[in-house]
């Protein structure tokens, strides 16, 4: 089994943002700070303080909601979208300041809303950030009932001097992983497809190795890394959210043209839902680390002369590769 059987095709993901890459950079003006390709957008405030920025980024919870809907529990996956976008601004060293969400539904269910505000309100307080408004929206014929969509878009701050981009990663720089939660909120189309379609083994089923149902391993929320860069300000060179696309699809976005990076995936355990997963549906190894996190969902660089400083400031940890010269490629040695 692999992700397009599932459905998801990220080729033509790739294919579509090279497509737009032209239209989108024809709306920028000079207050816009980044180029695409980054986790969050960047600009300054016409007239404001050049030296302050703000920093945007929006994603969904995905096929996760199917998860949801399955088990009639919508209090998680709004603390999932809130750390999702929390992660994605965070990497360039930026702090959450507002949130804004879509809910869309085939028929409004006003409980089932209350709860996935529940689960945002959750995150949004956790995180420091205002849930300052958002849309609900009721579709019959695009949304079929129970389905539900749920997007959000954060808004950060951050001082100029204060932006990690990655820039400053050189060969000999190393590589922390930091622990996930589970799925987050990426590879559910090919998690369904083995664990729940064509007779797998359900969301009532044990995880071999735990006493957790599949339906609660899957529901695991994704978890705020916000805690790490703060705890890393100052020393984090460059850092990448393991999303979509997996390491190799996400450290990328971070390394300068003429550094790549080696990461030694044997340095940690994958957690048991990713290797039940693995086996249930005989998916590739390759396929596995570019579409799940495989139990690491954010990756830092710093300087070697500070690996102990950053472990001391955040026991959870773990060296898992390094920074070498190269064409800004990532390399994933001890794959099974």
């Amino acid at each position: 089994m692999r992700y397009r059987d599932a459905g998801v095709d990220l080729e033509a993901a790739d294919a579509s943002v090279r497509g737009i890459k032209d239209l989108v950079r024809s709306t920028f003006g000079p207050h816009v700070v980044t180029d695409l390709g980054a986790f969050a957008g960047l600009a300054t405030i016409p007239g404001g303080d050049p030296d302050t920025l703000l920093v945007t980024s929006m994603d969904g919870v995905g096929t996760k909601l199917k998860i949801a809907a399955s088990l009639g529990r919508y209090d998680t996956v709004g603390q999932d979208l809130v750390n999702h976008c929390v992660g994605d601004i965070g990497v360039h060293g930026a702090d959450p300041l507002l949130f804004l969400d879509y809910v869309g539904m085939g028929k409004l269910d006003p409980a089932v809303v209350t709860e996935v505000v529940k689960g945002l309100a959750t995150a949004c307080r956790e995180n420091g950030c205002a849930l300052i408004g958002g849309e609900t929206a009721e579709m019959p014929g695009v949304y079929t009932p129970p389905d539900l969509d749920l997007v959000g878009c954060i808004v950060g701050t951050l001082q100029r001097k204060d932006y990690v981009d990655g820039s400053t990663l050189a060969p000999g720089d190393v590589f922390l992983g930091f622990p996930s939660t589970g799925l987050h909120t990426n590879g559910y189309s090919l998690a369904r497809r083995v664990l729940l379609d064509e007779g797998g083994p359900g969301l009532d089923a044990i995880v071999p190795g735990t006493d957790t149902p599949v339906g609660d391993a899957l529901l695991a929320v994704h978890r705020s890394y916000r805690p790490v860069f703060l705890a890393l300000k100052g020393i984090m060179k460059g850092a990448a959210h393991i999303t979509g696309g997996g390491m190799r699809g996400n450290l990328n976005r971070v390394l300068p043209r003429d550094v790549s990076a080696v990461v030694d995936v044997s340095t940690w355990t994958v957690p048991p839902i990713f290797r039940f997963i693995a086996e249930t549906g005989n998916v590739p190894a390759d396929d596995c680390y570019d579409t799940f996190n495989m139990g690491v969902g954010l990756v830092v660089g710093v300087a070697p002369d500070r690996v102990q400083d950053a472990l001391a400031a955040c026991d959870e940890g773990m060296v898992i590769g390094e920074a070498i010269a190269g064409d800004g490629t990532v390399t994933l040695r001890g794959l099974p």
